[in-house]
C-alpha cells in the first residue's frame, strides 16, 4: 500500500504537465500553453492601465454588461468633450445656449461611435495584446459594438440637423473623419493628422451651432415684435435686433463669424496631434525623442494661449460686458456702433452715480479676474499633460507612455477652459472646469484610453 502510494505521487507532476488545460491555471492555444498573464501594472501585453490590470469577471449578469460598455465606450473620456462646444461659443462671442446643447449632445454621440468603432476594428489585434477588453473577452459581440456605432452617428447627426444646415454639415464631416480614421488612417502616417482635424471640427461644430441658432433665433424674435399678431416682417438693413426673453442665446460680446473659432480649434487640435502620437507607442513603448516634442509642444501651446489673450485691434473699442442698459435707452452692448449709442465707459472702474450690477469696491471686477483664472487655467493644462510626458520621456515603458496619454486627454479640459477665458468668457471656463473632478474620479474605474 505505501509503495503504490508512493508511485502515484511520483506521477502526479507528470499529470499535471500533461493536463489538456485549465488544470495549472494557464490556457493551451495549438497544443502549446499560452503565456502567464502579466500581473503588473500594464497588465496583459503591456498594455492595459493601471485600473484595469485586473481581469474583468466573464459572467454574464447586469453589472458585467453595464461595465462592458463603459470600458467600450471609455465614459471617463467623455468629460473632455463638451468643452469644445463651450470654447467654441466663447469664441464667437455668443453665451451657449439651444445651439450649443445640440452640439454637445452631437459631439457626444459622435465620440463615443468612434470609441465602439475603434474596438471593433481592432478586435484581432486586441484578441493577441489586450485580450481583457470588451469585445476579445466575449462580453460584447463584434456586431453589437459596429451597430452601436452606426446607431450613436446617426444620432449625433439627427442632433447636428436640428442646430441648422451649417452645422450638419461640420458634424459630417466630423463623422467622416472619426470613421476614417478607425477604419484605415489609424495605422498610416496620416493618423495623428486626422485625429487633430476630429478635435478641430468639433470645436468649430459648436461655434457654427451656436451662432446658427443664435442668427435664427433673433430674427424669430424680431418677426414677431410689434402689437397685433405675431407676423413675419424682413428686418431692415442696419436695424437693431430686439433682446428678450425669445434669444436663445445671449450674445456675450460682438457677434463673429464661426470662422474666428478657427485659431482656437487649431491649438486644440495641436494638442490632438502630440497626445496621438505618443499613444502610437503605448503597447511596445521605447520611444524617447516623441514624448519630448510633445512635452515642448505642450510648453509653446500654453505660451501662445497666454500670449494672445483678448488681443484688442487698434482703434477698436473696449468689448463691453453683458452689463445692463438704461432702461428706455436704444442703446445695445452687442451694436457699439448704433448711431444712437453713447460713448463706452471705462469698465475698469465704476462711473460715479452708475449701478454695475455685481460690483463691489474691495472685489476685482470682471476683466481683472479673467487673466487670474486664464493664467490658472493654463497652469492645470501644463501640470496635467507635462509631468506625464517627461516621465514617459525618462523611462519609455508601455504603462508611463499610456500614463501619459491620459494624462493628454485629461489635460484638454483645462485647455478648453483656457480658450473659453481667452476669449472673454469666464463663466465658461469655470463650466469646463467642474467637470474636472468628476473626470479624475471615473479614471480611477474606467480607463480613458
Amino acid at each position: 500500500m505505501r509503495r503504490l502510494l508512493l508511485s502515484a505521487l511520483g506521477a502526479l507532476p507528470a499529470a499535471l504537465r500533461a493536463a489538456p488545460a485549465g488544470l495549472n491555471g494557464r490556457a493551451v492555444r495549438g497544443g502549446r500553453p499560452a503565456a502567464a498573464p502579466d500581473d503588473g501594472l500594464s497588465g496583459t501585453g503591456g498594455t492595459a492601465p493601471v485600473p484595469d490590470r485586473h481581469r474583468p469577471s466573464p459572467g454574464r449578469g447586469r453589472g458585467d454588461t453595464v461595465r462592458a460598455w463603459t470600458e467600450l465606450f471609455r465614459v471617463s473620456a467623455l468629460f473632455s468633450v463638451p468643452g469644445d462646444a463651450l470654447a467654441g461659443a466663447a469664441a464667437v462671442g455668443r453665451s451657449p445656449g439651444r445651439g450649443t446643447a445640440l452640439a454637445i449632445g452631437a459631439s457626444l454621440c459622435l465620440y463615443e461611435a468612434g470609441m465602439a468603432l475603434n474596438d471593433w476594428a481592432d478586435r484581432e489585434e486586441d484578441a493577441v495584446d489586450r485580450p481583457h477588453r470588451p469585445i476579445p473577452s466575449g462580453r460584447i459581440s463584434p456586431s453589437a459594438a459596429l451597430g452601436a456605432a452606426g446607431a450613436l452617428t446617426a444620432a449625433g447627426l439627427a442632433l447636428a440637423a436640428r442646430a441648422g444646415r451649417p452645422a450638419l454639415a461640420v458634424a459630417t464631416g466630423l463623422a467622416a473623419t472619426v470613421w476614417a480614421y478607425d477604419l484605415h488612417l489609424k495605422h498610416t502616417k496620416a493618423g495623428p493628422a486626422a485625429m487633430a482635424a476630429a478635435r478641430s471640427l468639433d470645436l468649430l461644430l459648436g461655434a457654427t451651432a451656436t451662432a446658427t441658432a443664435m442668427s435664427t433665433a433673433t430674427a424669430t424674435s424680431y418677426a414677431g415684435t410689434g402689437p397685433g399678431p405675431r407676423a413675419t416682417r424682413p428686418m431692415r438693413l442696419g436695424a437693431v435686433p430686439p433682446t428678450g426673453p425669445d434669444n436663445v442665446a445671449r450674445a456675450a460680446g460682438p457677434a463673429r463669424s464661426p470662422l474666428a473659432a478657427l485659431p482656437a480649434a487649431l491649438v486644440l487640435g495641436a494638442h490632438t496631434y502630440g497626445v496621438t502620437a505618443v499613444s502610437r507607442h503605448e503597447a511596445q513603448g521605447g520611444s524617447t525623442a516623441v514624448p519630448l516634442a510633445v512635452l515642448a509642444t505642450t510648453t509653446a501651446l500654453a505660451a501662445a494661449v497666454l500670449a494672445t489673450h483678448q488681443r484688442q485691434r487698434p482703434g477698436e473699442p473696449a468689448r463691453p460686458g453683458p452689463a445692463a442698459t438704461a432702461p428706455g435707452s436704444s442703446y445695445r452692448p452687442d451694436h457699439p456702433h448704433h448711431p444712437t449709442a453713447p460713448a463706452l465707459p471705462d469698465l475698469g472702474a465704476p462711473q460715479p452715480g452708475t449701478y454695475r450690477p455685481g460690483h463691489h469696491p474691495h472685489r476685482p471686477t470682471a476683466p481683472a479676474l479673467t487673466p487670474l483664472l486664464l493664467t490658472a487655467f493654463t497652469g492645470a493644462y501644463l501640470r496635467t499633460a507635462g509631468p506625464p510626458l517627461l516621465h514617459a520621456a525618462l523611462n519609455p515603458s508601455p504603462p508611463l507612455t499610456q500614463r501619459a496619454v491620459g494624462g493628454g486627454i485629461r489635460a484638454m479640459i483645462p485647455l478648453q477652459a483656457a480658450l473659453a477665458a481667452r476669449a472673454g468668457a469666464p463663466g465658461s471656463g469655470l463650466a469646463v472646469m467642474a467637470l474636472v473632478p468628476l473626470a479624475r474620479s471615473l479614471a480611477r474605474k474606467v480607463s480613458p484610453t
